[in-house]
């Protein structure tokens, strides 16, 4: 396994419950990193808890290609490269076609799926530059497994899927790996807003979810774990 000790590492969506512990994971195994999260006050205390400067953070929507720019900017400014980038951003929105409207219906694509586009417009040509890299990103379980009410999360964690395994194909004659993780339920705030009666005492906790991100973080480098799924062992979809 390749060592994280002074890898560059981007990860948005950092003030959530797997990406700050993400964070700590890498942080503690000697990264340098970059956070990102919508909300300024939670980013700033992620970057506290884990010893990561004021200049090495950035509040925004992610879904907002200027804001997007502005982060590239900001990231090169402290950081030389980006060897890893960890896509931990996105939302949940679990509802039926009868109660699902236009405006949850493109909230859903806008952080899930656009965010995710803009980012690799951003950082991508950085790891071309150099033919090497890794991007993880998050689809879940509803990236690959229907579920009823899951209409936009799913749609736009589909096409996730499908927009990075075809910029895989594009990336073949590099050392730009891609790994989708296929995480199942993870008692994480993700549900503290959703009216789905579920058992989150039987989810897998975010400390287990950034153990796999973080193993996947040190990759060997003659290989790539395209796909790993992580799922709670009494609740199997996949």
């Amino acid at each position: 396994m390749e060592t994280l000790k002074g890898k560059n590492i981007l990860i948005t969506g950092a003030t959530g419950g797997i990406g700050s512990e993400t964070a700590r994971l890498l942080k503690v195994s000697g990264a340098n990193l970059f956070l990102t999260g919508r909300n300024a006050a939670k980013l700033q205390q992620v970057a506290s808890d884990c010893n990561v400067t004021t200049e090495n953070t950035f509040a925004l929507d992610i879904s907002n290609g200027a804001a997007v720019d502005e982060l590239k900017k900001k990231y090169f400014q402290q950081l030389p490269t980006i060897d890893i980038l960890i896509n931990a951003a996105g939302i949940g929105i679990i509802k039926t076609m009868e109660t699902l409207d236009e405006q949850d219906f493109l909230r859903s694509l806008n952080y899930n799926l656009y965010a995710p586009f803009l980012l690799l417009k951003a950082f991508l040509p950085a790891m071309k530059e150099l033919k090497k890299g890794l991007i993880i990103n998050i689809p879940g379980v509803l990236g690959k497994v229907p579920m009823a009410g899951a209409a936009a999360y799913s749609a736009s964690k589909y096409g996730l899927v499908g927009l990075m395994q075809s910029v895989r194909e594009e990336l073949k004659r590099t050392d730009i790996r891609i790994t989708n993780l296929f995480l199942g339920g993870v008692d994480s705030p993700f549900w503290d807003n959703i009216d789905l009666r579920v058992q989150r005492d039987k989810m897998i906790n975010t400390e287990e979810a950034a153990k796999a991100i973080w193993f996947l973080c040190q990759q060997p480098a003659s290989g790539v774990v395209s796909e790993m799924v992580l799922q709670p062992f009494n609740h199997q979809a996949i």
